[in-house]
């Protein structure tokens, strides 16, 4: 199985009326992505975010669970965020992956942009090449800017019968994404 790593990204995002903007980290989303990329066995997990602010915040959460008593008493939460990198970019997390050429940037949306990986076909991509960077946005997803630069788009996680609605968290959606492409079969 080739090296994976997940990302989290806040800017650059869209907002729900397509504009780009940087979203708020939040600590359900740092706990639990962090909990999903340890449980399939990510080498690395990114928070994405341009303001030191956030960057800082996440740094303490981070350092409470690994460091601080919460790391003691709940030692599989300090072995989950452990993984956490925090960054101000995407090209910084593929930086520290080996760079864009040596890096397969694989995107989400949870919605149709174009022609999209079957999640099939995706398993099968796994085993061997280079390093996979999979990449998650908050807000209403990745910015097209993001999008065109990754060499693949992930099919939508969908429900079979939703009634046009498709708004998981992206807590939920990260979690769905890795059990299709590294759970057990």
């Amino acid at each position: 199985m080739r090296r994976c790593a997940i990302a989290l990204v806040h800017h650059p995002v869209l907002d729900g009326q397509g504009a780009i903007v940087t979203t708020a980290v939040t600590n359900l989303d740092v706990h639990d992505l962090a909990r999903t990329a340890r449980t399939y066995g990510s080498s690395d997990y990114f928070i994405v975010h341009p303001i030191a602010a956030q960057r800082e915040l996440v740094t303490r959460i981070r350092d409470h669970w690994i460091e601080g008593s919460s790391g003691r008493r709940i030692p599989d939460r300090r072995e989950a965020l452990s993984l956490l990198r925090v960054v101000d970019s995407l090209d910084a997390a593929i930086e520290v992956l080996g760079g864009r050429d040596q890096v397969e940037l694989w995107v989400t949306a949870a919605r149709t942009l174009g022609e999209s990986l079957v999640f099939a076909d995706a398993r099968k991509r796994l085993t061997e090449g280079k390093p996979l960077l999979l990449v998650f946005g908050t807000g209403w997803g990745l910015a097209p800017s993001v999008v065109e630069s990754a060499d693949a788009l992930l099919e939508p996680v969908r429900a079979r019968a939703n009634g046009g609605y498709n708004h998981l968290s992206v807590r939920s959606a990260c979690a769905i994404v890795m059990d299709r492409l590294f759970g057990a079969e």
